[in-house]
């Protein structure tokens, strides 16, 4: 049977690189944007999807991943999403370079690189419960950067466990956004946030029907385009 695309590239990105061709590589690097490319979904799928060097490596630091990290970024395989450190517009003047989440560019290629079958994603017991946020967080985050409408963060607070998965901004102001993969909607970071920022409205994408809250619109995931 023919390997499809995301099959092959799976276990390297340099499958693609013959899209990039005006892209080059020095040789020493290779094994780490190997190593970034293959640790994404344990990035994804930990409770807190900030991206962790440690996770690749024992001590890993970011001087040794940062070239791996932009060659990913500059080939189109990957999205960063750098932190916002203050809830004020322009949004850009607050970003924090040194914090960011890394996501693939579909979630296609998270699957095959955490070798879920496909089959199972459809399924709603508890087989991939512990990996179902992060696998949401890519599905809406691929879904937002295809409209193109900007840049998008993520905002987590200095001294508390508060964070909001993606926060963008436009005409109208600040939008903050919280993604959950099922039904079950009473973690508090979205209200909480919006409790201390009450000028702005959010939006949270959940398995539950189009609900219209004081602060919030509840979307279902299906609606995000």
């Amino acid at each position: 049977m023919q390997r499809t695309c995301v099959e092959k590239c799976k276990n390297s990105p340099f499958y693609l690189q013959k899209s990039v061709n005006s892209l080059r590589l020095q040789w020493i690097i290779i094994p780490r944007v190997n190593m970034v490319w293959q640790g994404i979904p344990a990035q994804l799928f930990k409770e807190n999807k900030k991206f962790i060097y440690g996770v690749l490596k024992d001590g890993g630091r970011a001087k040794e991943f940062e070239t791996a990290i932009q060659w990913l970024v500059d080939a189109g395989l990957v999205y960063k999403v750098n932190r916002c450190k203050t809830i004020k517009m322009p949004l850009k003047a607050y970003e924090d370079f040194s914090a960011f989440k890394l996501f693939l560019i579909d979630c296609g290629l998270l699957g095959a690189l955490a070798e879920i079958p496909a089959s199972q994603m459809l399924v709603s017991d508890d087989t991939i419960k512990e990996y179902k946020g992060g696998f949401t967080e890519q599905y809406v985050l691929q879904q937002m950067m295809s409209r193109d409408e900007g840049s998008i963060y993520y905002y987590s607070a200095e001294n508390s466990r508060l964070e909001i998965d993606f926060l963008t901004q436009d005409e109208r102001g600040i939008m903050p956004i919280e993604v959950k993969a099922e039904g079950n909607v009473r973690a508090n970071s979205l209200s909480e946030f919006l409790k201390n920022n009450p000028e702005i409205r959010g939006i949270r994408y959940s398995m539950l029907p189009y609900i219209q809250q004081d602060h919030f619109d509840n979307l279902p995931l299906w609606a995000i385009k």
